[in-house]
């Protein structure tokens, strides 16, 4: 009886294989990454929030962006981390902690299509209708466009997880390193039908919207743009289309290669690190692009740091 409730409440995770020689490179290297990650971000949201300047739609809802990074990155990096210390340990997870970080890894990869699917509107808006940007874009439709994102991501991951914790399990091994909706309607001996059908629709509606609402905006975008004949605007639309859709390229690229990773179990080992990648390379690299690419915002970062240089050379 004991073994059985031992078994049904604690679940063992597969932990990422590392050589004794690398693992205090990769610990080292994975920290500083996240420090980045959390820093970067947090502080390009501190950034916005300080200054005047940048209290604009548009970085009002990156906003979002950055702190949907510090989530993702914060679901898996400290676990991957501690699994690095603890490599030749057999790591248990309680099924409550793995049903959150389920709900916690999906609600990321969701707010992520549904965040750049109201910025992608807010470029439509601000090239196509520059007359009535002001009048559209005020700071209540940017709270209620951030709302609108985070809500439906939230029901639509509340929906799925709890269509997988409803079931009975009657396994306690994941074979992943971190708990995911499939990871856990695979503990189970029972029908999962109801969990196929509606995680393909839940993936359909989300990518289909997705892709659909970015492509159809842009198409439209670039038919403005070559109609135009002002050179300003087609520069400022390019800078801050490019770096939208460079965003979203490396997220649906990111996606599709573990989705087909998935596909070869031989090859289970690349998909765990392109799984970790993901939660790694796509939050920094967010950071980056739009921290550096954005004129404001590295004026802001270069005005930031030459004002803590000066006053640390006059306290010399």
């Amino acid at each position: 009886m004991e073994n059985k409730t031992f078994r049904g409440d604690i679940l063992i995770l597969e932990r990422l294989k590392v050589t004794s020689q690398s693992f205090i490179p990769a610990f080292i290297l994975l920290l500083l990454v996240y420090i980045f990650i959390v820093v970067s971000n947090l502080g390009l949201v501190a950034l916005i929030f300080r200054s005047r300047s940048l209290q604009q739609p548009m970085y009002l809802l990156l906003c979002n962006m950055s702190i949907n990074d510090v989530l993702g990155a914060t679901i898996i990096i400290p676990h991957v981390l501690r699994d690095l210390l603890i490599s030749n340990s057999v790591r248990y997870i309680h099924y409550i902690d793995c049903a959150i970080q389920a709900f916690c890894v999906h609600l990321h990869a969701s707010a992520s299509h549904t965040v750049l699917m109201i910025m992608a509107f807010d470029r439509y808006v601000a090239i196509c209708s520059p007359l009535r940007y002001t009048t559209i874009m005020t700071n209540g439709m940017v709270v209620k466009l951030s709302v609108a994102a985070w809500a439906i991501a939230f029901v639509l991951v509340l929906i799925l997880v709890g269509l997988s914790v409803r079931l009975s399990r009657c396994r306690w091994i994941i074979f992943n390193m971190f708990c995911d909706n499939a990871s856990l309607f695979k503990l189970s001996c029972e029908s999962v039908l109801i969990n196929n059908i509606y995680g393909l629709s839940y993936t359909v509606a989300l990518l289909g919207s997705s892709i659909g609402s970015v492509t159809l905006t842009y198409l439209k975008i670039a038919a403005v743009c070559v109609q135009s004949r002002n050179k300003v605007l087609n520069s400022k639309a390019l800078q801050t289309c490019t770096t939208h859709l460079a965003v979203y390229v490396i997220l649906l690229v990111s996606g599709f290669i573990i989705v087909i990773l998935h596909r070869f179990p031989q090859l289970s080992d690349h998909r765990k690190v392109a799984s970790v990648l993901g939660h790694v390379a796509l939050p920094a690299l967010n950071a980056i692009i739009y921290g550096l690419q954005i004129k404001e915002v590295r004026q802001r970062i270069m005005t930031l740091f030459h004002s803590n240089k000066v006053a640390l050379m006059e306290v010399k």
